[in-house]
């Protein structure tokens, strides 16, 4: 990194670090497996803007410290918006600015999953450009499994990769996949020895930064703008009905059933004023 490389700005829960031309971003509570509470949703808002203006990297590493590359909602956090759920139409609404910045990310966004991946976890690595996965990992977006709508990201990027009938699968259910079952059907790109997962993303971060800069981003543009148009058509409606399902009797069962260690029973009636 040259003597006149921009000041990195610092984060409650994020690190960054630059390499030469390569900024890495990583979810820094590793004592908590990087579950995500509100001030990491209102980081990770920050950070992709940041890495699109930073003129001093090409290309961006996101991962996760310690166990987990992220486990999801934070516990005391998602109780707290079942709760209070007037708190949670703030947080869906940086959800989607979250999204939206990682798809507006010119730069190659290379995903390190050196662990569980699951919820708002899961859509921040299928959102990234490549995944390399450590094949010890899970991923799965197991909103349904706490009375909750998947609409933070996951019905956007999921169709994308596997195609719909996969998507509504491992949606509907909330089932986690090993790395190795993601590899297989497309989810990620890559599943590997966990000793092997450092090696694999500095070749290819290193391959990316010998290319043309400008051909390289210009065609994630181009790739990304069919993932920005389904964004577009579906997160405000994903918005809403997360918003709804947070209010529901299922939601706070759900919680109430993780809290407890042991299987929901949700309620599975309809709505009022639906047949």
């Amino acid at each position: 990194m040259s003597q006149s490389a921009a000041a990195l700005p610092q984060y409650e829960t994020l690190e960054l670090a630059r390499d030469g031309r390569l900024l890495t971003i990583t979810l820094n509570q590793p004592e908590a497996m990087n579950t995500i509470n509100l001030a990491m949703h209102e980081e990770l808002a920050e950070v992709f803007p940041f890495a699109a203006r930073d003129p001093d990297s090409d290309v961006v590493v996101f991962t996760g410290a310690g166990r987990a590359f992220s486990a999801g909602g934070n516990l005391d956090h998602m109780w707290n918006n079942a709760t209070n759920p007037h708190l949670f139409d703030e947080e869906v609404r940086l959800a989607k600015r979250i999204v939206f910045a990682m798809l507006d990310l010119d730069k190659p966004l290379v995903c390190r999953m050196n662990g569980h991946a699951v919820g708002l976890g899961a859509t921040l690595a299928l959102l990234c450009d490549v995944v390399f996965a450590s094949e010890k990992a899970k991923i799965g977006d197991p909103h349904v499994a706490l009375g909750l709508v998947a609409g933070d990201g996951g019905a956007v990027i999921w169709p994308q990769l596997v195609g719909l009938p996969r998507a509504k699968e491992y949606l509907l259910t909330g089932e986690l996949l090993s790395a190795v079952k993601a590899a297989e059907i497309g989810l990620v790109n890559h599943a590997l020895p966990p000793e092997e997962l450092d090696d694999a993303v500095a070749a290819f971060c290193a391959k990316l930064l010998k290319g043309s800069t400008n051909a390289v981003r210009w065609t994630k543009v181009l790739l990304n703008l069919e993932l920005k148009r389904a964004a577009n058509a579906v997160m405000d409606a994903g918005i809403a009905y997360e918003a709804i399902s947070v209010r529901s009797a299922d939601h706070r069962e759900g919680i109430t059933a993780l809290r407890e260690k042991r299987e929901p029973n949700f309620g599975g009636a309809p709505e009022e004023g639906r047949d």
